[in-house]
């Protein structure tokens, strides 16, 4: 006959096996559930920062073929000093000549709204519907604007923005181009998506 002090040992080392194997069993189901939070490769890989090289971005051109950041395209343009002098000048025009009510990191809300004022980093996103704007960076007459400055059309809805992204007054855009985080890794690589914010 089984003794009364073997009888409770034996159901503590049952209860307590079976505790062990419940709890190794809930840590198995919580792995896969708390792994399914995490982002998958393609959206880790669509969000990170990308690198572009500006060596070869001439004066008055803007970069191509556009990258794309987010599966967003991304403007990257080489502003003259003329045209950095007009940005300066022709604000009577503009919706938001300051950038108050428009997306842009601290660092670029200036008048050229960017870090260097040659260069400018803008998505090529209009924003009023999404469109993509087509540039335009000659000073001369076109179809959508005798007194063109050099910029952005957008020939979806007519908006136009500057040679820094701002929109012009009175069109269906009603914000400035979006800037988006930006560094300069040294003079030849830009690199988009990422910040002194984002770093920190």
């Amino acid at each position: 006959m089984v003794s009364e002090d073997t009888l409770h040992t034996n159901r503590r080392y049952l209860l307590l096996a079976t505790a062990g194997v419940s709890a190794v069993g809930a840590v198995g189901a919580a792995i896969p559930f708390v792994q399914s939070w995490q982002p998958s490769a393609l959206a880790k890989a669509l969000g990170a920062p990308i690198r572009v090289n500006i060596s070869k971005l001439q004066p008055g051109e803007i970069l191509g073929p556009v990258p794309a950041w987010r599966g967003q395209p991304v403007f990257v343009v080489r502003r003259t000093a003329a045209s950095i002098a007009r940005l300066e000048a022709n604000v009577a025009n503009l919706a938001d000549p300051d950038s108050d009510g428009s997306e842009q990191p601290d660092y670029a809300q200036n008048t050229t709204r960017s870090r260097n004022p040659e260069i400018g980093v803008y998505l090529g996103l209009c924003t009023h519907l999404g469109c993509s704007p087509k540039y335009y960076g000659a000073v001369q007459p076109e179809a959508f604007a005798s007194d063109w400055q050099g910029g952005f059309f957008c020939p979806c809805h007519g908006s136009k923005f500057d040679l820094a992204g701002r929109v012009e007054k009175n069109l269906p855009a009603p914000t400035n181009l979006i800037v988006p985080p930006h560094v300069f890794e040294d003079e030849k690589t830009l690199v988009i998506g990422v910040d002194e914010r984002s770093v920190a």
